[in-house]
Formats: C-alpha cells, sequence, structure tokens
C-alpha cells in the first residue's frame, strides 16, 4: 500500500496491537490529553510504507517532535543513532522507568536519543504519569 491514509481495518489493527497506548511514551490514549495518531515510523514523504510493519499508535505530542526523523546525533557521541523503531525493536531493551516510574531512563543510544528526540519526558507526561500510578492505573515494567 503506497498512499499515506491509513485504512480503517489497519488503523484497528494498529490501536489493538498497541493495547491503546502510545507506543513511544507509552501514554495511554483514554487518559491523554493529546490526541493519538498512527505514525508511520520511517515517514511516508521518506518512502515508509502505509503497511502494518510501519505504523505506530502514538500520541500527537511524540508524533509532532518525531517529525520526519529516523535518526538523530547522539549527543555523547556525536554518532547517527537510529531512532527507536516500534516494529523491529524491543521496548524494554532500550527504555526504563526510574524508581517512582514518572521518567523513562534510556538503557542504549537509541533509547537515550529517543527520549530526547521525542522529549518522551515531557512535563504532561511525568505529572500524568505521576497521577495514573498512584491510582493504579500505570502499571509500567522495565524498572531500573
Amino acid at each position: 500500500m503506497s498512499e499515506k491514509y491509513v485504512p480503517v481495518e489497519l488503523r484497528r489493527l494498529v490501536v489493538a496491537r498497541a493495547n491503546n497506548c502510545c507506543e513511544y511514551c507509552r501514554a495511554q490514549a483514554p487518559y491523554s490529553s493529546d490526541p493519538f495518531t498512527i505514525d508511520h515510523i520511517i515517514p511516508f514523504i521518506l518512502g515508509g510504507l502505509t503497511i502494518a510493519g510501519n505504523l505506530a499508535f502514538c500520541c500527537y505530542g511524540c508524533n509532532q517532535c518525531k517529525g520526519i526523523r529516523i535518526f538523530a546525533a547522539d549527543p555523547v557521541t556525536g554518532l547517527s543513532t537510529r531512532l527507536f523503531h516500534p516494529r523491529q525493536q524491543i521496548w524494554e531493551e532500550h527504555f526504563a522507568w526510574n524508581e517512582d516510574f514518572t521518567m523513562m531512563i534510556g538503557l542504549t543510544a537509541t533509547g537515550s536519543d529517543t527520549i530526547e528526540v521525542l522529549q518522551l519526558n515531557r512535563s504532561v507526561l511525568v505529572n500524568l504519569r505521576r497521577i495514573l500510578y498512584a491510582v493504579g492505573e500505570h502499571q509500567p515494567t522495565g524498572l531500573v
């Protein structure tokens, strides 16, 4: 499928596969102040296809921060690092939570650079995580 439009059935598959959570910041759609969208992991403008293997469910904030980027310059090494790819990589191998489950921590260059570029610890997300954890709705895995 070469068009940018995501058909309804494909959209449903992407949302269900993500368990109604942003595949980058792990925000839950029902509790988010941001609308959610379907992200072309490899952007359409860069040749990314509108197929299940190139689509991720994501919040508006992550989608806007990511834009058309698939790489970032690592601040430590200066080398180009590929951003997290939810279809090809395992979230827990690149990210973890701090002790109070409010901040994401990068475990790899990919994780750290994705946190920086997508601003995965935006204040609105940190505050939402704190509240949801307190009422038992934010149940993270990957504690450091």
